[in-house]
């Protein structure tokens, strides 16, 4: 089955986190190197099987707000993650001139041997603003663009990476729903496969 991994957003300042660790004020591709390195774990979830989650929470949970997040999120939610802010024009998939820079950091990481044959997903979030299912439609194709700038602008090695969209189902901020730290992507570690 294939599988998948994301992306999402609007304004230019990057953000990274690690799992359990803090925010970063500026990129660089060690510090990509050093949040996705180390994967001891494997997780049984695919990114099809994901993707299907999110949208069986909106259908499950109809409305402007979900009260569950998408149950399959918790098995990832130990695995060494990244969080960058990548920008788009309004309402597209086309990734902004400017954040190809950072689209490259993270080649450049991901052609490292410290990470190189390993599998990630790129998963897209976006904020509460708007229609959940339009938001969950919208983090996917922005997964995707990043996933095909990676691999044909970037060289990086396709069956690493699979794209996933979140939409707003899993906030990182659920107190702020509309705050611009929800509008991220997010590259999960998820081993060798």
């Amino acid at each position: 089955m294939k599988k998948l991994l994301l992306a999402g957003l609007s304004a230019a300042v990057m953000t990274a986190a690690v799992v359990g660790s803090s925010a970063q004020t500026q990129l660089n591709r060690n510090e990509i190197i050093n949040s996705l390195q180390g994967a001891q774990q494997k997780v049984d979830v695919s990114a099809d099987a994901l993707q299907k989650a999110a949208f069986e929470n909106i259908q499950k949970y109809p409305g402007a707000n979900s009260p569950q997040g998408v149950p399959l999120w918790d098995k990832l939610a130990s695995l060494r993650q990244f969080n960058i802010e990548i920008t788009f024009d309004f309402d597209s998939a086309r990734i902004k001139p400017e954040s190809y820079e950072t689209v490259g950091l993270i080649a450049d990481a991901l052609h490292t041997p410290y990470l190189q044959g390993q599998t990630f997903f790129i998963v897209g979030h976006t904020d509460a603003k708007g229609d959940r299912e339009y938001n969950l439609e919208l983090s996917i194709r922005r997964a995707k663009a990043v996933r095909e700038a990676l691999v044909t602008t970037f060289q990086v090695p396709s069956q690493y990476l699979f794209a996933v969209g979140m939409g707003e189902e899993q906030l990182r901020e659920p107190s702020k729903p509309d705050a611009a730290i929800n509008r991220r992507v997010q590259l999960i570690n998820v081993g060798y496969r």
